[in-house]
């Protein structure tokens, strides 16, 4: 026992510690996040403003159709220098059109953004379907 415990035994019943300190988690309000939504409201407001309520949306696994993309401005680092590429070999799904392209190439691919083929065309390209629908507009 501390000395001064011992100066404060029997004189009175905290020994020192005052009312509320020596007895569980009193003195700092409890333990982990107890009174958070009373009487620390202001800290949970203040360091964890996202704390309620729901956030974002998640779709289940088996309704998500994630596709491997790739770039138009990729496909001529992709092509090294020949005129062709089959890019369902590569295991891409789909083209998009962000980027430029010079060369003239033949793209094999399941699915392309009408930009993307727009641009292959303009270079002298062209993009041939893989899978069974067209793109192509209607």
């Amino acid at each position: 026992m501390g000395t001064k415990a011992n100066k404060h035994r029997g004189r009175n019943r905290y020994h020192g510690r005052g009312k509320k300190a020596g007895r569980g988690a009193g003195k700092r309000g409890g333990r982990g996040n107890a009174g958070m939504n009373k009487h620390r409201v202001m800290t949970r407001i203040k360091y964890m403003p996202n704390h309620w309520g729901m956030h974002g949306f998640n779709r289940h696994p088996k309704l998500r159709t994630v596709y491997v993309t790739v770039n138009v401005s990729q496909l001529e680092d992709m092509a090294d220098g020949k005129d062709s590429i089959n890019l369902t070999e590569l295991g891409i799904d789909k083209i998009l059109g962000s980027g430029r392209i010079s060369t003239a190439l033949t793209v094999t691919v399941s699915e392309a953004s009408a930009k993307a083929v727009e641009k292959i065309e303009a270079a002298g390209g062209s993009v041939e379907s893989d899978g069974d629908d067209e793109w192509d507009e209607e």
